[in-house]
């Protein structure tokens, strides 16, 4: 029997088998958890089917995160399928491809900022309340996903490093807020890994061998190492943990200047 055996698990963000939240999806899985998922649109809807097999769910449901309209929608059709869950994972993150790229200043425009803000930040708020009620005083709990972006200058990363450190406030405040209800809420800040979102990036193989050759562990991390440390932080063993941003990353956050 898994440590999440007895629990409902929906995932926000799947897009492919590389995606973290495949890796999520795997580990709470292989620990017992009943899974739900959320596709954003008909281009990604066999993916999110295929993976809803893989993971022996029947549940796919539509969400546009940018829409709090159907975000209600969905957690109402989730209630025809179950009458609470225990975990929602936010896998969720967004900036115009342009902004990504070059400068800071030069590459952020107010449309950019307002829109990584509300796809990566806003929505975990929005999920979150929306949930609220399917979730109350069932002892679960909310993750969502970020990166050293949100509190280191990195190149390229640029607004998303903004919206991420957005995100870790908006973990804080979150957890302060849904605690008394038992809710849990937490982030994973993991390392770069070769996903769909990542791609969007630039220079992003060069990232991934400069963590390779400077992490302590002298690797990057896999979408398994990040999804077993969700799968735990959800479970009732991380009971007594809260407001936290967790690092799966080889340790390449501990580092000031290496190669010297």
């Amino acid at each position: 029997m898994g440590f999440l055996s007895g629990k409902r698990a929906l995932i926000v963000g799947i897009a492919s088998h590389r995606s973290i939240a495949w890796g999520i999806a795997e580990a709470m899985h292989r620990e017992g958890a009943e899974l739900a998922f959320t596709y954003q649109n008909e281009k990604l809807l066999r993916r999110v089917e295929d993976a809803a097999k893989t993971f022996d769910s029947t549940i796919t449901l539509p969400l546009d995160v940018s829409s709090d309209e159907q975000i209600a929608q969905t957690i109402e059709q989730l209630g025809k399928h179950w009458d609470g869950f225990d975990i929602l994972v936010h896998s969720v993150g967004y900036a115009p491809r342009e902004a990504l790229d070059g400068e800071f200043v030069e590459a952020t425009s107010r449309e950019a900022f307002a829109i990584a803000h509300d796809i990566s930040s806003y929505s975990l708020t929005a999920l979150a309340k929306a949930s609220r009620p399917m979730m109350r005083g069932r002892n679960g709990a909310i993750l969502t996903l970020t990166y050293l972006g949100a509190v280191r200058a990195l190149s390229n990363y640029n607004v998303m490093g903004l919206a991420k450190a957005s995100l870790e406030a908006n973990v804080r405040y979150l957890a302060y807020n849904l605690g008394p209800e038992g809710t849990r809420v937490n982030a994973v800040s993991a390392g770069p890994i070769k996903t769909l979102a990542a791609a969007g990036i630039a220079n992003m193989r060069k990232m991934l061998e400069h963590v390779e050759h400077n992490a302590p562990l002298r690797r990057n991390v896999t979408i398994q190492d990040v999804g077993n440390t969700a799968a735990f932080l959800c479970s009732d063993l991380a009971a007594g943990i809260t407001g936290e941003i967790t690092y799966v990353d080889g340790g390449f956050n501990t580092l000031g200047m290496t190669g010297i």
